[in-house]
This record gives structure tokens, sequence and C-alpha cells, in this order.
């Protein structure tokens, strides 16, 4: 079970200042953690194969099979089978194109030059890809047992962005992360939580059930537990990469590369892909040549209007317990950069760069992976770049028809919000604002037109957002956790904690009560009460159609399930009643479950299929039965 977010801020501070006075023992828990994630898999492991041991002895010596004995060892081989099957999980190979050492004579050199300085260990590949980033990554070939290969993983963007000293900075915090020279026992943590993160990632994600509950059940609660524990230790692990970078580097080399990280990364989401998706507008295919246009546009200089603005943003964000990143102030501050946020905005000025690290590193391989990434985005992109050019043809011509009725007449509601959406679908964010602003004038409690206006407003910095995103979520609930994330995160870049904290609890608050009333839905108990069903004819006429022709059915009951949330959002009850057979299969009653789920498919409201033949029903049977009007069909 995960820890809540805050006990697990509390539980962060409280080890981040027991670090700074107790350090070796606070490493000492660390590295307890990381003993016990080995050992109680070890220790299950071993006594499971002892008991095998002893069972295969004893069939040896006495040379006598003991049916009993044969039965216990069928059920240990399972879990043990399964625990190894478990154990030797897989993790996907990084993505990317690998480069040689022929082919980027320079970018080997200079990894090989930062690997021996730090001491970390060699890379098997190093793989250049689209992303703006730079990891390490490391995929355990024994699983939790270990033996990495390693993954140095270059964006094409991001070196295209940085100078050949700034690309350096860089490389050196991710190698630092596996220096041998600098705190191994970091590094050693750092390569175990990275290993238990995959791991327990791999098993959620892909929800695998042939593991045992025995050892699902441990990871459950040991990721949780060692993440916290050891989260301030990786952090500690983020400053003692820079400060790798900074010995190797330079401390303003390191510095230029975090300002420039940080606002070319804005430029790509703010400004670049933005004008690259109003060009669906106007042509059907998407363009021919977007990672040439893209190196281009980061080579050159950014306005300073537009530098100072993601800059400053970015020094004004704060450091948060769901990544254990320190911000870009706390990391400038550590280099020894302890100036005022304007004395920092003066200092640093995005300016072109003369020869990008990509075209050092890289060389005459530049032009043709800048020709196949753009080839792969082109294909990658083209089906949903033709499609949506359609919809936005459409979308125009409904927005001219919207344009002409209002030199004639007044929008109702729904028009007035489609005129605003077509506007902003089409023309941008800005286009639609005076929009919206009329709509409201017309219709203040129009709830997309409130939530649209006010996430706009806040994307620029205007608090009068919180308002109108505050009167939209009152309105509709399944807007109450996206939209306290919009109010959290303007708080939050403007340093009101408590008061952005304060929405972080109301989305906790409204997910627990999602997750209640999604419990609620799905099951059936004897605490359960019942009402009659407010179904309209036309839709119990289509019920009956879809269930009429299934001949195993003898009668049919339809209720209510009377609810503790959202009772607004009606929820059915079916219940069925099976003719039975003298001999049938274990398996009928699911069969006819899925038929019927099959057949009831078109019903848009939440229902509960029961099958009421079933002993542990009969409470419920004579409930149902008592209810008005319950008696769907019989036959």
């Amino acid at each position: 079970m995960a820890i809540k977010p805050e006990k697990f801020d509390a539980l962060v501070k409280k080890l981040e200042n027991f670090s700074k006075h107790h350090p070796g023992y606070y490493r000492l828990q660390v590295a307890l953690w990381a003993i016990l994630g080995y050992a109680y898999i070890f220790l299950v492991l071993v006594g499971l194969l002892a008991v095998v041991g002893l069972i295969v002895s004893f069939f040896i010596f006495y040379r006598a099979v003991n049916t009993g004995l044969l039965n216990l060892l069928v059920m240990l081989l399972i879990p043990v089978s399964l625990i190894l099957k478990s154990l030797w999980v897989t993790f996907p190979k990084p993505k990317g194109v690998k480069l040689s050492r022929r082919q980027s004579p320079q970018l080997f050199a200079l990894v090989d030059e930062l690997t021996t300085a730090l001491q970390a260990p060699k890379f098997h590949n190093i793989l250049l890809d689209r992303e703006f980033n730079a990891a390490v990554v490391q995929i355990p070939r024994l699983g939790i047992f270990g033996w990495p290969k390693n993954y140095l993983l270059l964006g094409l963007p991001l070196m295209q962005s940085l100078s050949l000293p700034q690309l350096k900075a860089v490389l050196a915090h991710e190698l630092g992360h596996l220096s041998g020279n600098h705190s191994s026992f970091a590094g050693w943590i750092y390569r175990i939580r990275q290993t238990w993160m995959q791991i327990y990632e791999q098993f959620h994600q892909n929800e695998q059930q042939d593991a045992s509950v025995l050892f699902n059940g441990f990871l459950n609660w040991y990721w949780p537990s060692f993440n916290a524990y050891s989260f301030v230790l990786a952090r500690m692990s983020e400053y003692e990469a820079d400060r790798c970078a900074k010995q190797l580097a330079g401390a303003k080399n390191t510095a230029d590369a975090l300002i420039n990280i940080a606002v070319k990364s804005c430029f790509l989401e703010n400004s670049f892909w933005i004008d690259i998706q109003k060009q669906i507008v106007h042509q059907a295919e998407p363009p021919e040549n977007i990672y040439v246009s893209m190196l281009t546009s980061l080579q050159s200089p950014i306005s300073e209007e537009n530098s100072q603005q993601w800059l400053e943003q970015a020094l004004m964000e704060k450091t948060q317990n769901t990544d254990t990143h320190p911000c870009l102030t706390e990391r400038l501050e550590a280099l020894g950069y302890s100036d005022s946020i304007d004395r920092i905005l003066k200092l640093f000025y995005i300016k072109a760069i003369q020869t990008p690290a990509a075209e050092q590193l890289l060389g005459t391989s530049l032009k043709k992976f800048t020709i196949e990434f753009s080839r792969d985005w082109k294909a990658e992109a083209s089906t949903s770049w033709r499609q949506h050019y359609a919809y936005l043809q459409e979308t125009k011509c409904k927005l001219e028809a919207l344009e002409q009725k209002t030199q004639t007449q007044t929008l109702n509601e729904q028009q007035a919000w489609d005129r605003a959406y077509y506007t902003l679908e089409l023309q941008g964010e800005e286009a639609a604002v005076p929009c919206l602003k009329i709509a409201l004038e017309q219709y203040p409690d129009c709830v997309e037109a409130n939530y649209t206006l006010g996430r706009i407003l806040l994307k620029q910095s205007d608090e009068a957002g919180i308002e109108l995103v505050e009167k939209a979520i009152a309105q509709k609930r399944d807007w109450v956790i996206p939209g306290c994330e919009l109010i959290y995160n303007f708080l939050d870049k403007t340093g009101r904690t408590e008061e952005a904290n304060n929405y972080q609890k109301q989305a906790e608050q409204h997910y627990q009560i999602l997750l209640e009333s999604k419990q609620e839905r799905s099951i059936i108990t004897k605490h359960d009460r019942f009402k009659p069903h407010s179904l309209e004819a036309l839709e119990i006429a289509r019920i009956k159609q879809k269930i009429v022709s299934i001949s195993q059915i003898k009668e049919v009951y339809l209720v209510e399930k009377v609810l503790a949330h959202f009772p607004e959002d009606r929820c059915l009850i079916l219940g069925i009643i099976r003719k039975q057979k003298f001999i049938e299969s274990e398996d009928v009653n699911q069969k006819l479950l899925d038929r019927l789920i099959e057949q009831l498919k078109f019903l848009e409201i939440d229902y509960i299929l029961v099958i009421l033949n079933d002993r542990r029903f009969s409470n419920l049977k004579k409930k149902i039965r008592q209810i008005d009007r319950s008696v769907l069909l019989r036959h």
C-alpha cells in the first residue's frame, strides 16, 4: 500500500533533517532497507527449495511415493517457479539509433574522458533519439539480481540546444549518478532504487497474475517504504551529480546548461510545436523536414521577452516531493549562484549558439540523422495529421456559419460555446479569449467557457482564472481533479504553498470519493437498499428485446440501488433467474453473464448483473422481488 502524499512529505522532511544531523545513521537505515529487499527474496526462495529438497530426498531414500507428499511437492513447485519467473522480469530496451565509435569518434572520446574521470561503468550502447533529454539507463539482465547493461541516451534536440562545454556538464551530471569515486554508496542505492522502481512499475503496469501472492504482497509493501527512505538520498545524489558536472565542466557551463534546458524546453512546448500544430489548418500533409526546422530554431536566439518569461517561470518553481530533482533555483544556488532572481535574469540571456554540440560531436552524420528523424516523425504523424486536418476543415465551415449567424441573431448557450471552442481549435488561445468572454457575458454559468477561459488565464499568470475554474468544477465533478491541479500549479509557482496544498487536499478527497463511488457501483452486499427503477418505457423495451431470445433465462428483475455517492447517477441491478438443468457445467453462470454483457453493451448507465440462482443471493432475491415494478420478464 502506497504512503499517502502528506505522510510521504512529512517523512521526507523528517529524514532530510535527520540525514543532515546524523548522516551515518541515515545511510545505515537506507542500507538496511536495501538489504531487506534481497534478504526477503532469498529467504522465501531458499525456504521453499529446502522443503522441496526434503520431499525429494524422502522419495529417494524410501523409494516410495506418498500421495500426500507428492501433492505437497506440486503445490510448492508452483510458487517456486512463479517467484523465479517474477524475479526474471524483463525490461524493454531503450529506443534510439545506436551510435558507433567510428561514426562519432569525438562523442565517444568525450564519454570515455568523463567515464574515466568519474570511475563510472562503461556504456554498452550510446543511443541517439528524438527527445529533448539525456539519460543513463541501466537494464538489469538478471532482474532484481542486477548485472546491468548500461545505455546512454542522447536527445538530438538537446545536443543542438547546448554548446559542447554545456553538454559536457549534462553528461558529467548523468555519469555522476554512476560515479565510483563520488559516493559509491549513493551510486549503489541509486542503482538499486532504479531496479526496484522498474520492477514495481513492470508488475503493476502489466498486472501480472503469475507472481505469488507472497511476493506481490511484499513488493506492494516494500517499494513504497524503500522509496520513501531512499528518496532523500536520491535527491542528495542529484546535488552530487551536479558537483561532478561542476568539477569537470565548470560552474558556469553547468549553470548555463541548466538554464538553457529550462528555457528551450519551454520554447519547444510553448512555441515550436504550437506553430507546427497551426499548420494543420492549411496543409493536409505534415511538414517534410520537421527536425531541420527544429534544429535551426534551437540554434537561433530566443527573444529576450520570451527567454525572460520562461526563465522566470522556471526560477519560481519550488522543489516538490513528487520528484527527486531539486528546483532550478536550488540547483543554481548549490553551484554558487546565490544571486536574486532578478540578478540571474539579467545575467543569463539565451543567445544563439555559434557551434552546437550536435554539430561538433556528430559531424557529417548530423544531416543523415536529421533526415531520418524527420522521416520517422512524418510517418508516425501522417494518419493523425490527415484526420485532424479533415476535422479542422469541417470545424472551419461550422465556425463560418456561426459567425454569419451572429450578424442577425443572438446565439444560444451551446452555439456561443461552440463559437469560442471552434475559434480555439482553429486560431489558438489568444483569439479565443474574446469569444469566451462574450459567451460568459451572455451565459455566466456556461461550464465549458468558465473552465476554458480559467485555464487560459492561469496559463497567462492571471489570478482571475481561479474563480472561473472553481465555478466550473463546482458544476462538473469530472473536472474537479484536473481543475484543482490547474489552480495548485498556479499557486505553487507563485510561492503560495499553503493555498496550493488546500487544492491538493480537495483533489485527494474527491479522488477518494470517486473510488468509493466506483466500488459502490460494482458490488452488491447484504446491507444494500433498493428502490423501483426509473427507466422510460422505451429503454425497458430495448432491454427486453436484447435478452428475450436467451432461452436460458427464466425471470428477469430490474431495480435501482440506493446510492450514498452521486445518487443522481442511477445504478441498475439486473437480477437473472436461470433455468436449471439436472447436469450443468461449473461455468454455466459465467457464460450466461458474458453473453448478457455482450447483449447489453448499449446501456449507457451503470448496472450490475447478478445470477440469483446462487444460494448466496437468496436474501437478495427476496429483497428484489419485494420492490414495486421489479419484474421485467418471465418465461
